[in-house]
């Protein structure tokens, strides 16, 4: 992994190093009317104080497995000597190869509290992120794929940062790695009975009057027929300022009142790039962060949701590199909020948390035993999207032996087709054979949506050749996703600096919304 990601490792102390000060209240919270129960809820804070700037960041298909994979990533790489024995020594006779540091935990996993969030929602254990936000938003349950209304369809309910907005005065932002009108940052400011209205989505960010957005692009900004108004017309007109490279995102200040930053370097779906196809010098989500800071910085208050949706988009594909660079690039713009606390120790809190977990993914392997060798995933330079785009679509389109392939999977994942027998990276037969198969298909006029069981288990709806990379450059490292969707796993709700403590606990995630607008006085 590359870049920023020093800032991960910071580890040891309360971020804020607040103590609990008056924490004599403890009230039970409750829902809003028409919600499920909480599981519990429980909220304990200085009733005389409320944070006057809030950081929410969501790592979108970010659970447990996700971050202490980022974690243990980090602790094996910096544990050389540890990963130097262990192609060449056993899990039973492990006697010199001791694991010294263990993980590196990232700057989050040390925050001064940690509670955890269940997430199902009103059809099922494993939501979507429309839904799950929608919880952490309002506070209310409701349909996959809906965003802020209730079952109906008809009943909208207002967001956690409209009601600071409207009734507080706060400035607001909202950040996103992925689509500006995607599920997620759009339940921050969208009433919609279906998370794919796009263009109706767009709209309501223009009129949310929100003061700063930043990340992807707009999806679908002429709608589906293509000839509405552009949004970033309809931003414009609105008294919003657009930007569409990082030279005018840079000149971007507070005076400009209204931006939309949209990130010059659009990858996949007009999303920005995978943390590890990201340039040196292009802007990162710690950057939108720190300019976001920038620009809403006031005395009232501000409130910024910033979240890491490429996470969920590498989990779905069950690429572990990239989900592990992106989630260390959801700290790094974490680092950013940690440090602006630091200057506002009494009036700053800071929540990290996820909307669901994707992918199913779990450290370890049946293949591995005991062991992982998670430095197997520094061999890896290139996200899966890229590959697809810049390497795959040319092999179809050249004819391109399979053995000329290989050459360059050796190159951007390290899977070599041959080599010493204590190498970790050398294919067996078996994976050949499976890399084989699988580039065959790839070669072919294949249709995922026509995949029997088998090819559907093997491969989802991706490219056969590049996710049956991942998947043995997975393994090999001690690590395999069971899914190509979302899980039901709860996610873990982190939280540093004043009001923190009422996150501890295990509750529902529509009680993230409860203790917040509790603790924030909004009606």
């Amino acid at each position: 992994m590359k870049k920023r990601m020093l800032a991960c490792l910071l580890a040891g102390v309360t971020v804020l190093g607040l103590s609990a000060q008056a924490a004599q209240l403890a009230k039970q919270e409750t829902q809003p009317a028409e919600t499920s129960p909480v599981i519990s809820a429980t909220a304990t804070y200085d009733a005389g104080r409320t944070p006057k700037y809030v950081f929410l960041f969501i790592g979108d298909g970010m659970s447990y497995p996700q971050f202490q994979a980022a974690s243990d990533y980090l602790g094996a790489v910096a544990d050389k000597d540890y990963m130097q024995a262990l192609p060449s020594v056993s899990y039973a006779d492990r006697k010199g190869a001791k694991l010294d540091n263990g993980p590196e935990a990232l700057n989050f996993m040390n925050f001064e509290v940690a509670g955890s969030a269940v997430t199902y929602d009103s059809c099922s254990f494993a939501p979507d992120s429309a839904s799950t936000a929608t919880s952490i938003a309002t506070g209310y349950k409701t349909y996959s794929g809906m965003i802020n209304v209730d079952e109906t369809g008809t009943k909208e309910y207002q967001t956690i940062a409209e009601k600071l907005h409207k009734q507080k005065g706060w400035k607001v932002g909202v950040i996103s790695s992925v689509n500006l009108n995607h599920a997620t940052p759009a339940a921050f400011y969208a009433h919609q009975a279906s998370r794919n209205n796009y263009y109706e989505i767009g709209q309501e960010l223009v009129e949310s009057g929100f003061e700063y957005f930043a990340g992807g692009a707009l999806k679908k900004p002429t709608g589906n027929d293509k000839n509405q108004t552009s949004l970033y017309d309809l931003a414009e007109n609105a008294g919003y300022k657009v930007t569409y490279t990082q030279a005018d995102a840079e000149k971007v200040t507070a005076a400009d009142e209204k931006v939309i930053l949209i990130d010059e370097h659009l990858a996949d779906s007009d999303a920005m790039d995978y943390e590890l196809d990201r340039a040196e010098g292009e802007w990162a989500l710690a950057d939108y962060v720190e300019k976001g800071i920038e620009v809403l910085n006031n005395k009232k208050g501000f409130f910024m949701m910033c979240e890491g949706g490429k996470i969920d988009w590498a989990c779905h594909a069950n690429d572990a590199g990239s989900t592990v660079s992106d989630t260390l690039a959801l700290a790094d713009a974490v680092q950013v909020a940690v440090d602006f606390a630091k200057q506002h120790p009494k009036d700053t809190l800071i929540l990290v948390t996820g909307d669901h977990e994707t992918g199913g993914l779990t450290i370890g392997y049946a293949g591995t035993d005991y062991d992982t060798y998670l430095t197997n995933l520094t061999s890896q330079t290139i996200s899966y999207a890229q590959f697809d785009e810049q390497y795959v679509a040319s092999y179809k389109k050249n004819n391109t032996p399979f053995e000329t392939a290989m050459k360059d999977v050796e190159k951007l994942f390290g899977l070599k087709m041959s080599g010493a027998a204590t190498d970790k990276l050398v294919l067996t037969q078996y994976e050949i054979q499976r890399l084989n198969t699988a580039y065959e298909l790839a070669m072919s006029d294949f249709d995922s949506s026509k995949y029997n069981q088998e090819q559907y288990v093997l491969y989802g709806t991706y490219n056969p050749f590049s996710v049956t990379v991942t998947h043995i450059l997975n393994n090999k490292s001690g690590i395999d996703f069971t899914s190509y969707s979302h899980t039901g796993l709860p996610v873990a709700v982190f939280a540093d600096g004043m009001g923190a403590e009422s996150f501890g606990g295990y509750y529902d995630n529509t009680a993230i919304y409860t203790k917040l607008a509790d603790m924030l006085r909004v009606k």
